[in-house]
């Protein structure tokens, strides 16, 4: 995994590089004036939040892949993102800049916390991945229609246009005082994670396992509910919904390792932070009148991605592999 971890790393590194310099116009810091005042204000920023969602979304998926064993898990899938949108699009819809720069986290986190806590309840302890599905299902639903309420009822266009932007995931026009709010909330959440790594691995041998090896299913349930809360509230609350990262990354790393859950978290989060950073690129140079929104550019690369998983179980075969 060390051979992995560090492949991941030096992409990233170059990734970031190449962020810097393409879009639609393309930077030369030796020729161009105020090169320095674009890289580090406007590019940079955006290519750092970029690292920061993905990576959230990349240990949140591998943490409830491992939790619900339940190779389709994922937060956008089973409600978790909807759920943050529902409490970001309230804070927008009541004048979120003007109760302070925090209030659409807040709101943000608070609906992905209550959504996961809803499904750990909803589905109990059975593994099922009928159940799974169909609670997720139900929590998104619910979320997607409170949302479009909310939404109608705008006061005025200015109001829509903008909640409905912000609801198809976006990195454009971000500073630094959006990586300021959801860096320090998902690099604690990705640490909760990384910390259940352990309790997860001893859950694949089941809860009755688990218990007499010293786990505490009812904490472990709570770690990965904040830690997924922290991650995707934070990385919605500041960019929107962006989805079926969380549900990609863990099965593309997953050959590379021994398939546990604690070995997966690790190179999920890096490949999670280098599939959004490359999206992000994609979004900026594709030759569009306007920049393609990059949660609209996730889904279609996702649900193709989906789609093949389906396949795989319809034909008997492991969608783990």
């Amino acid at each position: 995994m060390t051979r992995l971890v560090s492949g991941l790393l030096v992409a990233i590194a170059l990734t970031l590089a190449a962020s810097l310099l393409a879009g639609r116009v393309w930077v030369d810091p030796a020729s161009v004036p105020n090169a320095y005042v674009i890289l580090a204000e406007l590019r940079l920023p955006r290519s750092v939040l970029a690292l920061v969602i993905g990576a959230g979304l990349g240990a949140a998926g591998a943490a409830m892949q491992g939790y619900l064993r339940n190779p389709l898990a994922d937060p956008g899938l089973f409600g978790i993102a909807p759920a943050a949108a529902l409490g970001g699009t309230l804070a927008l819809f009541s004048g979120g800049g003007n109760l302070g720069v925090l209030a659409v986290p807040v709101a943000a986190l608070l609906g992905a916390g209550g959504a996961m806590a809803l499904l750990s309840l909803l589905a109990g302890r059975s593994t099922g991945v009928a159940l799974f599905t169909l609670s997720g299902v139900m929590i998104a639903s619910i979320a997607g229609a409170l949302t479009a309420l909310v939404i109608s009822l705008a006061p005025n266009p200015f109001a829509l246009a903008g909640i409905v932007t912000w609801l198809m995931g976006a990195l454009t026009d971000r500073s630094w005082h959006d990586v300021a709010i959801a860096a320090p909330l998902t690099l604690v959440g990705v640490g909760l994670l990384y910390g259940a790594g352990r309790a997860l691995d001893a859950l694949t041998l089941g809860e009755a396992a688990a218990r007499s090896l010293g786990i505490d299913p009812q904490a472990l349930r709570w770690l990965i509910i904040m830690g997924v809360a922290l991650t995707v509230g934070s990385g919605v609350a500041v960019a929107g919904v962006i989805g079926f990262v969380g549900l990609i990354v863990p099965h593309l790393v997953r050959p590379f390792t021994d398939r546990a859950p604690s070995s997966l978290i690790l190179p999920s989060t890096l490949a999670g932070a280098l599939l959004v950073l490359l999206a992000d690129i994609a979004c900026r140079l594709l030759p569009l009148v306007s920049e393609l929104q990059l949660g609209i550019a996730l889904n279609l690369l996702g649900a193709p991605f989906f789609l093949h998983l389906l396949l795989k179980m319809r034909r008997g075969a492991s969608p783990w592999s």
